[in-house]
């Protein structure tokens, strides 16, 4: 569908709770606070909202709740006879379920929808945590063979360094900006800094990478709540592009580029009318540091092999050219899964309205949004791009 028959749409609430690890909650519990906060945040009628979808990928599997998770958290508020869709895309479940509830809007179809997600996957041992993940890989041709989300990563690291000459103190740089980042942000799980001699000295998981340049296991939900234009009140940043792209048979090509997020990020640029260039700060999935170098490549922040030295040379700072994952991002927020997506349009949200306290990016006006989400056959398999604009 053409952007020119779409209607405008806005972010007029976001809600977020605490990332971590969380005794005590449950995907339900989480999702209903992310929800009631966002709903307060928009300032809104619960019975406004027409459509949900909802971001969940390892609830049934780690013992929580799969089925209903989206009805069973909207119950308290009294929210019933509105379709609600479950979304699972791996990583990219949230924006997925984002960008549903984008498009729902965008097209006529109803004037509120909330997206939201929520993960609760500390509850189980750790072992089992890392089986039911492995899951967003090929299980039958990969998982099931040893290969490992950390194992290749490891290897496009390799390669990175192979052809570029990247370095592991570059690759320290991302873990100690995104740390500095997390410190500022009240709701990170990891809220302390660490320094390029911390993530060196850490335990190696799938050499060049160490325990510190891997994100970690989270607890946490985000809501989202988008609006029609003309439901939108001033403040309100609008959503002036949302792209999704797979690869599932892109398999083993280059490894030190994904295509897909070249892929997403050329349609998002093209309907927002906007490039590379006009972007103030950027939310990506830096599961591991190399994928942040990455993915600051891919999204046209810096030529292919220049992405160690953006991060070493600052400029993915707080006050350098693009200001790449300034609430701490999957490294440091943290990353339960399903809600990851959630919370980068919520930080971006946050940014847009000058909200973002200590870590606000100054004068942001333009904020892009960058999952992934699982990764088969030498390729990623989902990737969800988003930009929003200040009004």
């Amino acid at each position: 569908m053409s952007s020119t028959t779409l209607r405008t749409v806005a972010v007029r609430g976001v809600g977020l709770t605490t990332f971590g690890r969380l005794p005590g909650e449950t995907d339900r519990s989480l999702a209903e606070v992310a929800v009631h906060r966002a709903i307060a945040d928009a300032a809104i009628d619960p019975s406004a909202i027409e459509a949900a979808w909802v971001g969940n990928v390892t609830g049934g599997q780690l013992g929580g709740q799969m089925c209903a998770l989206g009805q069973l958290a909207l119950r308290p508020f009294g929210l019933g006879g509105l379709p609600v869709t479950r979304v699972e895309n791996a990583c990219a479940s949230g924006s997925v379920a984002v960008r549903s509830a984008y498009l729902a809007v965008a097209t006529g179809q109803v004037d509120v929808a909330i997206a939201f997600g929520a993960e609760h996957m500390t509850r189980a041992p750790t072992p089992l945590t890392i089986e039911v993940l492995a899951g967003a890989s090929d299980l039958q041709a990969e998982a099931r063979f040893g290969v490992t989300f950390p194992g290749v990563f490891g290897m496009i690291a390799r390669r990175h360094m192979d052809r570029y000459g990247t370095t592991p103190e570059q690759l320290a740089a991302v873990t100690v900006k995104n740390h500095r980042n997390g410190a500022l942000n009240p709701i990170a799980q990891f809220d302390q800094p660490v320094t390029v001699e911390d993530v060196l000295a850490a335990r190696r998981v799938a050499t060049p990478l160490g325990l510190l340049d891997c994100c970690g296991i989270s607890d946490g939900a985000a809501a989202v709540i988008v609006v029609a234009g003309d439901l939108a009140r001033p403040t309100d940043p609008r959503i002036l592009a949302s792209a999704q792209t797979s690869s599932a048979h892109e398999p083993f090509g280059d490894m030190t580029s994904f295509a897909l997020t070249r892929h997403a990020a050329e349609r998002a640029y093209l309907q927002a009318g906007l490039d590379a260039d006009a972007v103030d700060l950027a939310e990506v999935h830096d599961c591991f540091t190399i994928a942040e170098i990455l993915h600051t490549e891919d999204l046209g922040f810096c030529a292919p092999g220049d992405g160690g030295a953006y991060v070493e040379d600052g400029r993915s700072a707080l006050d350098g050219d693009v200001a790449i994952n300034p609430s701490g991002g999957l490294g440091a927020r943290g990353h339960p899964v399903g809600a990851t997506g959630c919370a980068q349009i919520g930080e971006a949200v946050l940014q847009l309205r000058g909200d973002a306290g200590e870590r606000q990016v100054a004068g942001a006006r333009v904020a892009l949004t960058h999952t992934l989400g699982a990764f088969v056959h030498g390729a990623a398999a989902s990737c969800a791009v988003h930009i929003l604009g200040a009004p």
